[in-house]
């Protein structure tokens, strides 16, 4: 360690006390670790860097996954481009759903009449707080043993026998209707059809009830064969398929039909090309050249990105034989970019589901050697959490992180100790400069004495 001191300056005499000013100590200080410091500043760019190369990776695995999950939902027989569609000829008196799994195919479905929900109304009284007669009733509902309803001097009212009612478990909700006229007592089944017919005896209270709706069951004809639900909601009749009945028209039988959802299936693929141009765009910004700076992305000299640019290309160009040449993406619609990415030419894809759906859920998902399947392995190896590249490109850094990390706390120490020493002779420098202009004038005085 070397350092100048400007003597001349340190030796000017102050007029009022006779001492020099002596030096800046800080200064010389921090001048003397300047060149100490250079391996510390080193370490803590090393450290910077690899902290930006960290969030890329973080990044580019995230994206990653995005498309590992929209390859899977691809192979995934049970998946969106496995759903199914049900078209009605009248859609005001039936519609239907169906699931992953259901044939397809046409069916015909009349419906003679639908599912009634029985209810129960009292007689009028001025309003819900008007007082009743204490007693009790029983309610059954589809011929279920009947549940006690109590009416005593705590609920003689219309809200308070509602209340009684919906606490007793009898399987029915009351509520109080009012109009112009006054109050009433409204009970409901919470159940349809037949098994929720509501049934109210032993009325000792005087409500005077009076069945409004009976509980009847829809009565259809599915493909010639009667049937009878206590749901307008239908299930079980056809497999996999469950019917919604809205109106009954006797007369009147309602084609359906069930098929291929190929909006579900076209937006399934338009989801796996944007999380792939997702990842495609990330790769590139990575290798590409900044004009400004002349310099690549963080992750532009890794290796690991080669790798799994090479691996995502190359799955994604994936073709098989045959198939009714459905071979390859671009014979679905979706064509490469100069760049890497993908295009989605909507018009050839809607073309190619409407015309030969089969061909291209083989293609996607026809098994070990499809393109969903092989897609989805290459993908899987590349997101492996200890040995896919990323992963094992992120422990690495993260190893050399804690490396610098420790050097840097080593550096640290040692410019502390380096500045106390520093500090110690400086200072002590700094007050023999200040001090010498006084023993100078001492000793010119006593050789001028002489």
């Amino acid at each position: 360690m070397s350092s100048t001191l400007n003597v001349g300056a340190a030796l000017a005499l102050d007029s009022q006390t006779g001492l020099g000013t002596g030096i800046d100590v800080s200064s010389y200080v921090q001048a003397a670790l300047a060149a100490q410091s250079a391996p510390l500043t080193l370490a803590q760019q090393q450290q910077s860097q690899l902290t930006t190369q960290t969030t890329a990776l973080n990044t580019l695995s995230s994206e990653l996954q995005s498309l590992l999950a929209a390859a899977q939902a691809l192979n995934d027989p049970a998946g969106q481009f496995n759903a199914l569609s049900v078209t009605s000829s009248n859609t005001s008196a039936v519609v239907a759903s169906a699931t992953a799994g259901a044939a397809t195919g046409n069916h015909t479905v009349t419906v003679n009449s639908l599912a009634t929900t029985s209810s129960e109304y009292s007689q009028t009284f001025a309003t819900s707080s008007t007082p009743t007669n204490t007693g009790t009733f029983n309610i059954s509902v589809g011929g279920a043993a009947a549940v006690p309803i109590t009416v005593n001097s705590t609920n003689n009212t219309l809200a308070g026998i509602a209340s009684a009612i919906n606490a007793a478990g009898a399987g029915v909700t009351a509520s109080v209707i009012n109009d112009a006229s006054g109050s009433r007592l409204a009970i409901v089944s919470n159940t349809s059809g037949a098994p929720g017919d509501i049934s109210i005896s032993g009325d000792t209270v005087g409500l005077g009830f009076t069945k409004s709706a009976n509980g009847l069951n829809a009565s259809l004809v599915v493909d010639g064969i009667p049937i009878s639900s206590a749901s307008n909601t239908v299930t079980g009749v056809i497999s996999g398929v469950t019917l919604n009945l809205l109106s009954a028209n006797p007369n009147v039988p309602v084609s359906l039909s069930v098929a291929p959802d190929a909006t579900q299936a076209q937006s399934a693929i338009n989801s796996f090309v944007s999380a792939y141009n997702a990842v495609v765009n990330d790769l590139n910004s990575q290798v590409a050249v900044d004009p400004s700076t002349g310099q690549q992305g963080p992750l532009g000299s890794d290796s690991s990105i080669n790798l799994v640019q090479d691996q995502v290309l190359s799955a994604v160009a994936y073709a098989v034989s045959g198939n009714s040449g459905i071979v390859n993406l671009a014979s679905i619609g979706v064509n490469f970019n100069d760049d890497g990415t993908l295009t989605v030419d909507n018009g050839t894809l809607s073309s190619a589901l409407a015309s030969n759906f089969q061909a291209v859920q083989n293609f996607l998902q026809g098994g070990a050697s499809s393109f969903g399947a092989n897609l989805t392995a290459s993908l899987q190896s590349l997101t492996d959490p200890t040995q896919g590249p990323v992963a094992l490109d992120l422990n690495g850094i993260s190893l050399t992180q804690q490396d610098l990390t420790q050097q840097i706390n080593d550096f640290q120490a040692q410019l502390a100790v380096a500045q106390q020493t520093l500090n110690a002779k400086f200072s002590q420098v700094d007050t023999i400069l200040q001090e010498l202009p006084l023993l100078q004038a001492q000793v010119a005085s006593q050789l001028s004495s002489l």
